[in-house]
């Protein structure tokens, strides 16, 4: 990973952080820019053509933090749908910075898995609530700060669109072409070549 950062978080930690979570999938062509925003708490962008993801982040932003998602069910009736606003409850930058980034690798992903990146808000919001909750003890929770139901809003595998995706190799022989294994010559000890050959001999002759 080509990563830079330029705001006042350690930067070591964090590559370390998105490096981690980038796994299984492969990291080594993308470059990775993490920035203050002109304004915004948060922003994102993926740049396929050269594999740029830009991270975002708002220098006036307190933690706890409540980022607003877009992984809530989408509900509709005959006039009009709408989507129930689910928070996702951030306890420093670094976690936020986090779910840009897995955000918008989530984008790459679709790209590289050759599926259709539009329209993807709402699984690449889910792509990074996952991991959040799984492994930084995150909570989901709904307009009234109710603990929102796994099964609201984790339903769809998004693993799987992306199984396409390049992964890293699981061992060092997925890197190289095995070869086949050569004789391992075999010596008996304390006994010379030209002695072993005069005993055969003798004995054959016998």
């Amino acid at each position: 990973m080509d990563f830079q950062n330029s705001t006042e978080l350690d930067g070591d930690r964090l590559q370390r952080l998105l490096i981690r979570h980038t796994y299984p999938y492969r990291h080594e062509r993308l470059k990775v820019r993490v920035r203050y925003s002109r304004g915004a708490d948060f922003s994102g962008t993926c740049f396929y053509s050269d594999v740029r993801i830009f991270v975002n982040l708002g220098r006036h932003v307190r933690f706890p933090y409540q980022l607003g998602t877009h992984i809530a069910r989408a509900q509709c009736n005959a006039t009009h749908w709408w989507r129930e606003t689910f928070r996702l409850v951030l306890a420093d930058p670094y976690q936020l910075a986090l779910f840009v980034y897995l955000h918008e690798l989530y984008h790459y992903l679709v790209k590289t898995a050759q599926r259709n990146p539009r329209r993807k808000e709402a699984m690449c919001d889910r792509f990074a609530t996952r991991v959040l909750v799984d492994q930084h003890g995150c909570a989901v929770i709904g307009a009234r700060g109710q603990r929102v139901a796994r099964h609201r809003w984790d339903f769809q595998d998004v693993d799987a669109f992306v199984a396409a995706a390049p992964r890293v190799p699981t061992t060092l022989f997925d890197l190289v072409e095995p070869r086949p294994p050569r004789p391992i010559p075999v010596r008996v000890l304390g006994v010379r070549a030209g002695a072993r050959r005069k005993r055969r001999t003798a004995e054959h002759c016998s």
